[in-house]
């Protein structure tokens, strides 16, 4: 016979159906690094793809380095955003 192992309430993570509302400190840092990563990824691909001479596989690192830059601007503008939220809720409070 199997023995299932037991996890307590405490143990478990539950998953949120959408992010809080608070950004902390720590999530704007670890938002900024995500986004200094794929800026570097970005550039990286298009000084390679400025590199290679293969044209389709040019185009591929041409769409990667896309991505990057897609990704990059997904974070900033949620950043922003978010910032931009606790902005207008500090100015509310006082």
């Amino acid at each position: 016979m199997q023995q299932q192992p037991q996890q307590s309430p405490q143990n478990q993570q539950g998953i949120l159906p959408q992010p809080p509302d608070v950004m902390t400190g720590k999530d704007q840092l670890y938002i900024t690094d995500m986004m200094d990563w794929n800026l570097l990824a970005a550039k990286k691909c298009s000084f390679f793809a400025k590199q290679c001479k293969d044209q389709q596989v040019k185009a591929v690192i041409e769409q990667a380095a896309q991505m990057h830059t897609r990704h990059y601007d997904q974070l900033l503008q949620h950043l922003q955003s978010h910032l931009g939220d606790q902005m207008q809720n500090q100015n509310m409070t006082q």
